[in-house]
């Protein structure tokens, strides 16, 4: 069960499918919103993976950025009660629930059930370590001389992470045995992997890159606009492209994005914007050549792959 949201769902969509490639015997249920089952239906997935659907109990995906606090609140608040009835309509009874760890109410439901559950963190271990210490801190849950194993480089004091509280602090709270999922490897994260793990009462694992790194492997599928652009990012010089998206979540005015046009047009920086809605208005201020190309869509892991890639603008 992910939380309904794009980089909620695909990471937790791909663990399914690394996990459907390893053990075909195994049947994974995927449970979404009916409206998000339209926005990803068409997505390719093993057999072994099928969906199941709850009523739509939240503002529309297409709406949420405007009505965010009634979205987060409906999460926490709405989705358990036909979370339980999928449970009751699957044959035979599911076995384990993987949820995401913003939905903290999963772990009710397993305890009320007699089901285990794993809690799935969708980025790195070190936004996880940053944020539980820091709600750890202000809960007077450790020793006034203990040392937090966070980057030094990562900020906590904004408020991006302030919607994930909620559940943090229910679910994941000193008495915790909620096992941890967290999309990292351990070799790289080694340092602050081993450094979490004195501090939690729950067991962590690293399982790897939650993105679909499988899909490049033998002939990804590809259509005559990703062709365009992986054959445009081929003839540009190494590292030398900005990538911009700036994601589906958060909107931009139009006076910020010409903002952000005019900065790449006088910077004279290589650019590849997927800018979907915008593309046509854009256009007229950043023309298609050398040194740009404007897109509503690409095939973002197979550009970001590619050598002459060297940064990567978002919000």
């Amino acid at each position: 069960m992910p939380y309904p949201g794009r980089g909620h769902i695909n990471p937790l969509m791909n663990l399914c499918k690394i996990l459907a490639s390893r053990a075909p015997h195994v049947a994974i249920t995927f449970v979404l919103t009916e409206e998000w089952l339209t926005l990803i239906d068409s997505d390719q997935k093993p057999s072994n993976v099928s969906f199941a659907t709850i009523t739509n109990v939240l503002p529309s995906e297409r709406v949420r950025a405007q009505h965010f606090s009634e979205f987060a609140g409906a999460v926490f608040t709405k989705m358990e009660a036909p979370f339980k009835e999928v449970l009751d309509r699957l044959c035979p009874p599911p076995t384990l629930i993987v949820a995401d760890t913003l939905l903290f109410w999963a772990v009710h439901v397993g305890n009320q059930r007699n089901i285990p559950v794993a809690s799935f963190w969708t980025t790195a271990a070190t936004n996880f370590s940053s944020l539980y210490h820091s709600l750890l801190e202000q809960n007077g849950h450790l020793p006034q001389n203990f040392v937090s194993p966070r980057s030094k480089t990562t900020q906590i004091s904004d408020d991006k992470f302030c919607y994930a509280e909620i559940p943090l602090n229910f679910q994941l709270g000193p008495s915790s045995t909620v096992p941890v999922l967290l999309s990292s490897v351990y070799e790289i994260k080694s340092q602050m992997v081993d450094a979490l793990k004195p501090s939690l009462s729950f067991p962590i694992y690293t399982i790897g890159p939650s993105i679909p790194y499988f899909e490049l492997e033998g002939n990804p599928r590809s259509n005559s606009d990703s062709n365009y652009i992986i054959n445009w990012l081929d003839r540009q010089p190494g590292s030398s492209v900005l990538y911009l998206s700036l994601g589906s979540f958060l909107s931009v005015s139009s006076s910020k994005m010409d903002e952000v046009a005019a900065g790449l047009r006088n910077s004279n920086v290589r650019f590849l914007w997927v800018a979907r809605d915008e593309v046509s208005r854009l256009k007229e201020l950043l023309p298609d050549g050398d040194m740009g190309i404007v897109v509503p869509w690409c095939n973002q892991l197979r550009a970001l792959t590619r050598p002459s890639v060297g940064g990567f603008w978002t919000c």
